[in-house]
């Protein structure tokens, strides 16, 4: 998994309340245990008319925000049901980092499981965030983890709380199966000990 240290990048605004799993990735795009691919089907069914035609008016179809890193959103950011896919689809379309008031816990959980970093912040920070990503593409966000802000492009910083063992994952880019790997060395020595003492097993 990629380390998150430092983003600055350009930042796409969707306000919309609830935006659930099934937005970010419909369940037709579920088969696959890959985590690539997935990112030119993120949003689908508002992105893509019924002919797969982009739809202009969507955010991300926006010259200014084809290569966003980071989604400014309204409340209750990736309800619904628990898809893991959802974090793979924003990672493989180039999202690091999403901004809301508030997440669901599964969808929270599982971005810091794939490399994105979800910030919880107030309504009125997420307001001025929202405006500022609405300047377009000249205006970059930048997201700090090691200092905990997120910056506009105008300078205004906004601090944010952040799990401490959830921080430390991220900057040293440790998933579920680096973290066991950190401990290679323990279990290496325990398996050596096992295997002098019960050969048998």
């Amino acid at each position: 998994m990629d380390k998150f240290t430092k983003l600055t990048g350009v930042a796409a605004p969707m306000p919309l309340v609830n935006i659930d799993t099934d937005m970010i990735i419909p369940k037709q795009f579920l088969k696959t245990i890959a985590r690539t691919g997935l990112g030119k089907n993120l949003f689908d069914e508002m992105r893509y008319d019924a002919d797969g035609n982009e739809i202009p008016d969507f955010v991300l179809n926006q010259p200014a925000y084809r290569n966003a890193e980071i989604i400014v959103a309204g409340d209750n950011f990736g309800c619904g049901s628990s898809r893991e896919h959802a974090p793979w689809a924003l990672l493989d379309f180039g999202i690091r980092c999403v901004i809301s008031t508030s997440f669901a816990d599964i969808f929270y959980n599982n971005c810091f499981k794939n490399g994105i970093l979800p910030i919880v912040l107030p309504q009125e920070a997420v307001d001025e965030l929202m405006d500022d990503a609405r300047k377009g593409a000249n205006a970059r966000i930048t997201v700090d983890l090691e200092e905990q802000t997120v910056t506009t492009s105008d300078g205004k910083a906004f601090a944010f709380d952040l799990d401490p063992f959830k921080k430390h994952c991220l900057l040293n880019g440790l998933d579920d199966i680096g973290l066991t790997l950190e401990k290679a060395t323990a279990i290496d020595t325990f398996e050596g000990k096992m295997a002098a003492q019960r050969p048998w097993i």
